[in-house]
């Protein structure tokens, strides 16, 4: 790590508090999930919370970028044709992280390629994020972290918020806007809200000092367009302190493109017309008796896209066989049912049932080459007919909180999770006949092997309060995560063959935390982690006689991650206050047959310090610098070659000017170096921008 990195961490010292909750009356808490490991009380053991005001603050419209403010966890983007933006939970990618909203999962039933810039933040209360230890009452697949996205709940008869925003690339050219709100109200015993957000990008810009290439000039970054809206509708009843029954609606939509490599001159001409997800969940808690509570949550998800390929890369048209329309009609429906219970007053025991049904529709319509005789071939267009994927995921799980003193808690969660497998298939396209006249387009289902996977998973943690100012935590974790329906039976446009008998992989977290009240005005938190990885899923090469070389993905690697992270806030004056993040992460991930393999997508050291003065009383002025370096990447040009790609600091500075008590005009910078950098092979990121935002409450 660099010296004056070092140096700036103790200057900006202490860090902001990202684990810092909204105020909790504004908190949906029937949204919350235990992501994390809890005392009796509710006290957290590690992983962090983030509140919507500090989203606010530093200017993050999507989830990814919100993220990428906690430390353990990074922002990236996966790069190639689908240029998605994910993040990384020490380490470990968006399949072995769940993602939810209010409590209920999402997860799109082919392949869970959550893409995290498709989900907006304006209305969110606070993010929840648990790195290494996921509670077994969450349910499966939480392998090295869990994020939950949770809304804002109304306290007043009448409220709400609307909020303007207007970004600018650095000749204060208008890129994009973004506009949310919310309105909401509560009478006696019942409460409502709608809350909305719309954000459209026509392009990012990229840095002044980008070299240009053959494949892209510069400037305007071309086919970085976004388009996203979201709606969230709830209702509820709480008439007393201990039951609440709320249903929710929630909807988002988006359209984007994919800019292309600027350095392979191979890349597919990919386009998303439409990304649209849907959820309606009805969530309940009731005390059924003394010391006894009855939790629900049952929802049902949709997921609907198409994906668009062209021929050329202004995307005019489709003739060739790389050229199709896919289309997903995805739906899943589930829930969990969860009983609380008071064995004494120090023991609590937990119980979950969870269930939930991924039904997956596909098909597309593309083009063949058909066969020639003397003459030259044509590329036939056809249409698949609809294919299907459908299958059940259970779990059922416990956990048991005890006070083994007054200063000391433990906790011992353990589940079996289990699928059933009803419907895998798929079609192959070919085409017989010896010349075009008397060809014919083959349409040949394939039925896949129904083999269905289990696991069990087990965990335990110990909380000690040393005193009012000192807790100490450890904890132990060892969870299970299924393959998806795209890591089984996918062909990736050719380059693989299916295997329905993968298994599921398994990490096993160890961490070791604190978490200091210094001094009434300085706050630390901190911890150290190591996660040992096993079967872990990767693409491996395979020899098809008469076909060549492709790839399939088998339970191959093994690795561990290990690292530590520490955060801090000061209120240093009445004017200032200063604060930041620092995470080491180091991942060491072995493919049996590639002595190169890297793990991708995540530096060593990553930084975040911010300060906030005050020099007037309606005014703050926060600079803030990110720093992350080196990570590896892969290029996409044959050879495959690894490497690694540059470290980069940012330098961000907002000022917040409180224009009444509730009226705030926002002015910032980002990238003020304007430093060219990217996170992956051949995709630079944005250079200087500019954003200018009102928000105003009543």
């Amino acid at each position: 790590m660099h010296s004056w990195l070092a140096a700036l961490l103790v200057s900006a010292a202490p860090t902001v508090v990202l684990a810092q909750t909204a105020a909790e009356s504004e908190v949906y808490t029937l949204g919350e999930l235990h992501v994390t490991a809890q005392s009796r009380t509710g006290e957290a053991l590690g992983g962090s919370v983030t509140s919507g005001d500090t989203l606010q603050t530093f200017n993050k419209q999507t989830v990814d970028q919100a993220l990428s403010l906690v430390p353990g966890v990074n922002a990236s983007n996966t790069g190639g044709s689908r240029n998605e933006r994910v993040v990384y939970v020490r380490g470990f990618d968006r399949f072995q992280t769940t993602l939810s909203i209010d409590g209920v999962r999402v997860f799109l039933p082919a392949d869970n390629r959550i893409d995290f810039a498709r989900f907006l933040t304006a209305d969110l209360a606070e993010i929840q994020i648990s790195k290494g230890y996921v509670s077994v009452l969450d349910g499966p697949g939480g392998l090295g972290g869990a994020i939950n996205l949770v809304t804002v709940k109304p306290t007043a008869e009448l409220e709400g918020e609307i909020q303007a925003s207007a970004f600018f690339n650095r000749k204060l050219e208008s890129e994009g806007q973004l506009l949310s709100g919310r309105v909401g109200g509560r009478t006696g015993d019942f409460y409502w809200q709608a809350s909305g957000s719309y954000m459209d990008r026509d392009h990012f810009t990229l840095s002044d000092n980008f070299k240009p290439t053959p494949l892209e000039d510069g400037g305007v970054r071309e086919n970085s367009q976004t388009s996203d809206w979201r709606i969230n509708l709830k209702a509820g009843w709480q008439p007393n302190d201990t039951d609440e029954y709320s249903i929710n609606y929630t909807r988002s939509e988006g359209e984007k493109n994919a800019p292309y490599s600027v350095s392979d001159p191979n890349s597919r001409y990919w386009k998303w017309p439409y990304y649209n997800i849907s959820s309606v969940a009805l969530l309940t808690r009731t005390q059924v008796a003394e010391g006894l509570i009855l939790r629900t949550r049952l929802y049902h998800n949709t997921f609907d896209n198409l994906l668009q390929s062209f021929d050329d890369p202004a995307q005019t048209r489709q003739s060739i066989p790389r050229a199709f329309d896919s289309y997903y009609q995805d739906h899943a429906t589930g829930g969990n049912i969860q009983l609380d219970y008071d064995l004494s007053p120090t023991s609590r025991l937990k119980g979950v049932f969870y269930a939930r049904r991924d039904v997956h529709h596909e098909r597309q319509d593309g083009f063949i080459r058909t066969p020639s005789s003397g003459s030259p071939s044509i590329n036939t267009p056809y249409s698949e007919p609809w294919q299907t994927n459908d299958e059940n995921t259970y779990s059922l799980a416990g956990e048991y909180t005890t006070a083994l003193s007054p200063a000391v808690e433990l906790v011992l969660g353990a589940s079996y999770d289990w699928t059933d497998l009803r419907v895998a298939n798929d079609m192959n396209v070919s085409v017989s006949g010896a010349t075009i006249a008397n060809s014919v387009i083959n349409m040949q289902p394939v039925h896949y092997a129904l083999r269905n996977n289990e696991a069990w998973n087990g965990q335990a943690a110990l909380l000690w309060r040393l005193d009012e100012a000192t807790r100490l935590h450890a904890s132990v974790s060892s969870r299970a995560r299924f393959p998806t329906v795209f890591e089984r039976f996918s062909s990736r446009f050719g380059a693989a063959i299916p295997n329905p008998d993968v298994r599921e992989e398994r990490a096993t977290n160890f961490e070791v935390g604190a978490d200091l009240q210094v001094t009434p005005d300085i706050n630390f938190t901190g911890a150290v982690f190591y996660a040992d990885l096993q079967n872990a899923l990767i693409q491996i090469p395979v020899v098809v006689p008469g076909f060549g070389t492709v790839n399939q993905t088998k339970n191959a690697a093994d690795g561990h991650y290990y690292g530590f992270e520490a955060s801090a806030h000061a209120t240093l004056t009445d004017t200032l206050e200063a604060g930041g993040n620092l995470t080491y992460l180091h991942r060491k991930l072995k493919d049996p047959t590639n002595p190169d393999f890297r793990p991708t997508g995540v530096p060593d050291w990553k930084l975040f310090a911010y300060a906030a003065w005050s020099p007037a009383e309606r005014l703050t002025i926060r600079p803030s610098v990110e720093y992350a370096d080196e990570r590896w990447t892969v290029t996409t040009t044959s050879p495959l070659t690894y490497y690694r790609t540059g470290s980069y600091t940012l330098l961000n500075l907002s000022a917040d000017y409180q224009v009444t008590d509730d009226v705030t005009l926002t002015l910032a910078a980002q990238n003020i170096g304007d430093q060219d950098y990217q996170l992956t092979d051949g995709f630079p990121e944005a250079g200087r921008s500019f954003y200018a935002s009102v928000r105003a409450r009543f």
